[in-house]
């Protein structure tokens, strides 16, 4: 297995010969508002991508964890080829239909199989109390080929009795967490802080977490620096890759 992080959630990954490409977000810098007040407000997404969208456009499907615009925004939209496999969470299929995609096939309680890959939607909390609920439908998935590392990705959740079912469930040997400690300038996080992450380690010690979804979308507070930080500190760094835009995790 092959990753490669983008920018914020937006991933390359190679799995059983197949090119997935997860929650993708192509607008150029700046090109969004704030979604912050005050001193922490700028424009979104704070950085450029690390490469061209055109080095992006031909995976063999697109995954899809849920629509905010952060994770599926207008630039993928226009580029992206319609006729493109895009898996995706139930409450989200009529909308990629009506965007065009002809194959966008939702994935419910049943595990959907697409050739040697088999993907199961699993759940997630995006905050908590009335804000989580704002915030709607969100998934993960965990994805499985024979002969490969069971790969889960959380998606925009915090921790909770979500990730440990799936950690308990699955046992996944890579876990990718959407981390950054997201929120607005009420409320609490609606993605994973140091500490979440901190609490997956220590729920599924063998596997190898990811963190991503840092520093690059104005409400995302925790730094990379500052989670590598907490890690260290937890005895916890050796499990955790953080990685930098562009960067490749290897298997």
């Amino acid at each position: 297995m092959k990753l490669r992080l983008i920018r914020h959630a937006t991933l390359q990954i190679e799995l059983a010969g197949r090119h997935l490409l997860i929650d993708p977000m192509f607008a150029e810098s700046g090109a969004y508002r704030s979604l912050t007040l005050g001193t922490s407000a700028a424009r979104n997404p704070m950085v450029p991508m690390p490469c061209s969208a055109g080095t992006l456009l031909q995976p063999d499907m697109i995954i899809v964890t849920h629509s905010h615009f952060d994770h599926f925004d207008s630039a993928a939209r226009k580029l992206l080829p319609k006729h493109l496999p895009l898996i995706c969470q139930p409450a989200d299929r009529k909308r990629f239909q009506s965007f065009g995609f002809t194959q966008a096939i939702s994935v419910d309680s049943s595990p959907v199989d697409m050739g040697d890959l088999q993907f199961i939607r699993t759940k997630g909390k995006h905050g908590q109390g009335i804000i989580g609920q704002a915030m709607g439908h969100v998934s993960g998935f965990v994805i499985t080929a024979s002969h490969e590392p069971h790969l889960y990705i959380a998606g925009d959740t915090i921790w909770g009795p979500d990730v440990q079912d799936v950690l308990d469930r699955f046992h996944p040997d890579i876990v990718v967490l959407n981390a950054g400690a997201a929120r607005f300038n009420a409320g609490d996080p609606i993605t994973m802080t140091a500490d979440d992450v901190i609490k997956v380690c220590r729920a599924a010690p063998r596997a190898k977490i990811t963190a991503v979804h840092m520093e690059a979308v104005n409400h995302c507070r925790l730094k990379r620096a500052e989670l590598t930080d907490r890690l260290r500190k937890a005895g916890a760094a050796h499990q955790v890759s953080v990685l930098a835009d562009g960067e490749f995790l290897m298997d």
